[in-house]
């Protein structure tokens, strides 16, 4: 059961860097993520919290733990999406992130939909 449970949430992540918010000098890196996730499974689900890891290039974690996502709890029925865009703050240019949300069904099971690792760059800085 919680393997099929598992693959029900598919995670799609964008990343963009935001030049005009950043700050290299004082080491502030602004970047901006933009998140759709897709309920692939049979049964209707909810997002109650989401789960983050943060890792600056020099080791830094940050974790971030909170209700919802954007402020909401999106209710996803099958074959349903729900895309919101967030942001994330580094001491370094370049950074990852990965994490996870926990999903609730309509009938009652709690899993975990993981977010796989996904990478946060200034262009230029990887080659």
């Amino acid at each position: 059961m919680g393997e099929v449970t598992q693959q029900m949430i598919t995670v799609d992540v964008d990343t963009r860097y935001l030049e005009d918010q950043s700050d290299p000098g004082e080491g502030r890196f602004v970047f901006a993520y933009t998140i759709t996730i897709r309920n692939r499974g049979e049964v209707p689900a909810r997002l109650l919290t989401r789960h983050w890891v943060i890792t600056d290039a020099n080791g830094k974690v940050q974790e971030v733990r909170g209700e919802g996502v954007v402020g909401e709890q999106p209710h996803l029925k099958p074959g349903q999406g729900f895309r919101y865009t967030s942001g994330a703050v580094l001491e370094t240019p370049v950074g990852a992130m990965q994490g996870s949300y926990q999903m609730l069904t309509d009938d009652g099971v709690h899993f975990d939909a993981p977010i796989p690792p996904f990478t946060l760059a200034m262009p230029g800085t990887i080659h």
